[in-house]
């Protein structure tokens, strides 16, 4: 069985986002190769709920947006956050700014997405946090999750479309509510939430006059980007950090396989590695080193973070400088410990790592039907340069997976349908207007990026040394120049929208 088979079967390890994508000959080994899932066992991160940054709100939303059946009419409450303390309100027309949820608790995205907040006083912006549905605590059936999460046919009013509607319908909802029709909204997301930010200004240009979508993989289906992209990124990182810790990395899986089939190989590795004593496995041990290469590496903040588990300034350049520590001498597994722990324990609080724990601190179980049914991204390739063994990306496999998790079809053309995708620049140039794409390149997913500006209003900042959505992050003292003027463009283009958009009314109102 591949390595991350069982994975998906019982999900007895991470609870995540992971997706396998293999093929019949060559199975694309341990990559969890989706947005960031709840892998940081064993010491999860908990939210901060007694804060002031927000008010928690709820909202009667309709089950089903796209149909008329009696049973669409179903409700269920929406959780949405609101920070009203620089709000400039609606005699002026202060604008609105509303973070499109991602595929998790949309309290660990507003306690992670600081630049609302450190700019919504410049602007008197009124800040909106809205939760996807099936995540956190907007779950359908009566926030039942069990019910919700039950099979396909409950599952099935999980969507990109169902939650783009959401976001429109509550925002009109809520403009109504205050009186401030002609208050301005401008969209924000990272990750999969700036996907479906960009998507929201596409789809609703009416209730959003732009949007701020970063690190957003829009390109990333099909074959638009290469399915090597996301490896090729990752494997980039560490080697630019050091030749040897890239050499250690990429020839360490053969060395835990090797030492796994030995007669006493298994017990050596968890002694290694601090495993704790319920359960062991190479391929388990693979899957949670890979884990914490990829996400690190999507992570690379150039100041201390605690978005998926607390983490130093650049910590690979802290992972390679455990590896090169020439006091480790010709120990592997010691290298990648030490490495490992920038991850998973840069507090040192812990004493084992538990591999059988399941635990979802995020809320994040959904994305694995929505990876199935919509969500197809290839990115398990990897070619003989990869720091992760040699793989090849095949629909078939994971097709077959997702008929026998949930007895449903992926549709790997759907949202090139739904949203584009293919040609983007010669499309969006016809009617596209008022988006901002960010990319760091240190990113894996900056791949499947728009990098190149489409027109005059379709920006693309692109920043070598940036990481996931690092723009979003709240600023800090520490913070390199290169960062502060990517947030300092990204200001000035969103008053540029708002000043034209006032600009817009007084015209209207003159005749």
């Amino acid at each position: 069985m591949a390595p991350w088979m069982l994975d998906l079967l019982v999900l007895p390890l991470f609870y995540s986002l992971l997706l396998l994508q293999y093929s019949p000959s060559t199975f694309a080994k341990f990559q969890p190769r989706y947005f960031p899932s709840s892998i940081t066992h064993p010491k999860s991160q908990s939210l901060h709920t007694n804060n002031k940054l927000y008010k928690t709100k709820y909202f009667t939303q309709i089950l089903d947006h796209f149909n008329y059946n009696p049973q669409s009419y179903q409700t269920f409450q929406q959780r949405y956050l609101v920070n009203d303390t620089f709000w400039g309100g609606p005699k002026i027309n202060a604008p609105i700014f509303v973070y499109t949820g991602n595929e998790g608790n949309i309290e660990w995205f507003a306690q992670n997405t600081g630049f609302m907040y450190d700019i919504a006083p410049e602007f008197k912006a009124l800040l909106v946090f809205i939760e996807h549905r099936y995540y956190g605590k907007s779950i359908p059936y009566e926030g039942n999750k069990k019910k919700a999460y039950k099979n396909s046919k409950t599952l099935g009013y999980l969507s990109s479309t169902q939650a783009l509607a959401d976001y429109a319908t509550l925002i009109v909802d809520l403009k109504n509510n205050l009186t401030a029709i002609d208050s301005p909204v401008i969209v924000f997301g990272g990750s999969y939430g700036g996907m479906l930010a960009a998507w929201f200004r596409l789809k609703y240009p009416h209730v959003a006059i732009g949007a701020l979508s970063s690190s957003s993989p829009i390109l990333q289906f099909e074959n638009i980007t290469s399915q090597y992209s996301f490896n090729n990124i990752i494997t980039q990182d560490f080697r630019s950090e050091s030749e040897n810790c890239y050499k250690v990395i990429k020839g360490s899986w053969k060395e835990i396989e090797e030492t796994a089939r030995t007669r006493r190989g298994l017990e050596l590795l968890r002694k290694s590695f601090h495993i704790c004593k319920n359960y062991i496995s190479g391929d388990y041990l693979e899957g949670w080193l890979s884990t914490a290469f990829i996400y690190t590496a999507m992570t690379d903040y150039p100041t201390p973070s605690n978005f998926l588990a607390p983490m130093p300034a650049y910590p690979i350049k802290q992972m390679c400088k455990a590896i090169d520590n020439l006091k480790l001498g010709n120990n592997t597994f010691a290298k990648l410990y030490h490495a490992a722990n920038i991850y998973y324990n840069y507090t040192g609080d812990v004493s084992c790592f538990d591999f059988l724990d399941d635990s979802d601190p995020h809320d994040l179980g959904g994305w694995q039907w929505q990876a199935c049914t919509e969500m197809v991204m290839p990115t398990s390739g990897n070619n003989k340069e990869s720091i992760f063994p040699a793989s090849t990306y095949s629909f078939e496999g994971h097709a077959q997976y997702c008929e026998e998790a949930y007895s449903v079809k992926s549709r790997p053309t759907w949202i090139t349908t739904e949203f584009g995708g293919h040609d983007i620049t010669r499309v969006l140039k016809r009617f596209g207007s008022n988006i901002i794409f960010f990319n760091g390149l240190r990113d894996p997913w900056s791949g499947g990026g728009v990098l190149k500006s489409i027109s005059k209003s379709i920006i693309a900042i692109v920043e070598k040394e940036g990481a996931h959505h690092v723009d979003l992050r709240f600023s800090t003292n520490e913070d390199p120049e290169w960062l502060r003027d990517v947030r300092n463009r990204e200001i000035s283009i969103m008053k540029s929208w708002i000043s034209e958009y006032y600009q817009n009314i007084v015209d209207s109102d003159a005749h």
